[in-house]
């Protein structure tokens, strides 16, 4: 379940973008008033489904007596061609709902297909997939959630929740040690610190102070391999920078705990999924 404060006000502005102030010319002019309809959720291309629930509110959002089935639920994977979910309600209703649907369904999909298929390519390695703040703007909550669906695992979900200390903190401030420690007087024992780094000599720093986590960023797989043997196990690892799912396997040899990868929530190619009405 997602909290649907999540998706209520996405959504409305989503149909209200759409239907403008005069609606749906087409749809109204060529389909009764009384009609009513049935129509499949086809997945033209495969993946994992994810976002059910919002696009099921997306069309109650018009009409309020419509229902929607699913016959898979959010992490199934689904083939090409596949009917997954049937909704009924106002023939108009459903025109009307349909592209907003589709497009939120589609995207929170991409996601969740994208991060899947990073995590079965670390399947073994004890290594975890991780998503990172370039989200959606506006769909923050709804792509981390598509990510936990494809077995990924969510990073801080803004910059409210988790201190990151990254190379313009460290530089504005004049250096690691003393950013850590402001960071820890101010927020205590409790609050996860996270510092950026991008050579050995920075990490020997960040393992001198209170830090609970270490971003080795853009470091080849050989220098990954020797800070995750530097660190011993004294911090969490987390490789990140030009992760794709050719070389994903060989960073997650070098034995880093976290694999962040922006590019299953900003470049995830759409999942294609269309509405088909049933005769």
């Amino acid at each position: 379940m997602i909290d649907r404060a999540a998706y209520t006000d996405l959504v409305g502005r989503a149909l209200a973008e759409d239907l403008g102030a005069e609606g749906d010319l087409t749809t109204d002019t060529c389909i009764p008033e009384d009609s009513q309809a049935r129509a499949a959720l086809v997945a033209r291309s495969g993946g994992v489904v994810a976002g059910l629930e919002v696009a099921a509110y997306v069309f109650k959002s018009i009409d309020p007596a419509s229902v929607l089935v699913a016959r898979f639920k959010d992490g199934d994977r689904v083939p090409p061609g596949q009917e997954f979910a049937e909704v009924s309600g106002s023939a108009r209703s459903l025109l009307r709902a349909e592209r907003t649907a589709l497009n939120i369904l589609g995207r929170m999909s991409a996601v969740a297909t994208a991060t899947a298929r990073f995590v079965a390519a670390v399947e073994g390695t004890g290594a975890r997939i991780s998503d990172t703040r370039k989200t959606m703007p506006g769909m923050r909550l709804l792509d981390k959630y598509s990510v936990l669906i494809g077995g990924g695992v969510n990073h801080r979900m803004g910059l409210f929740d988790a201190v990151l200390i990254k190379d313009n903190h460290i530089a504005a401030i004049g250096g690691i040690a003393p950013a850590v420690e402001a960071a820890r007087e101010r927020f205590g024992p409790e609050m996860m610190i996270e510092v950026e780094v991008e050579t050995l000599e920075q990490l020997e720093i960040v393992l001198a102070t209170s830090a609970d986590r270490v971003l080795l960023d853009n470091m080849d797989t050989e220098t990954l391999r020797l800070a995750v043997e530097v660190t011993a196990g004294r911090i969490i690892t987390e490789a990140s920078g030009g992760v794709t799912l050719d070389n994903v396997r060989s960073i997650a040899s070098t034995g880093v705990d976290i694999i962040s990868v922006g590019w299953i929530t900003h470049s995830a190619p759409q999942m294609d999924i269309a509405l088909d009405f049933l005769t």
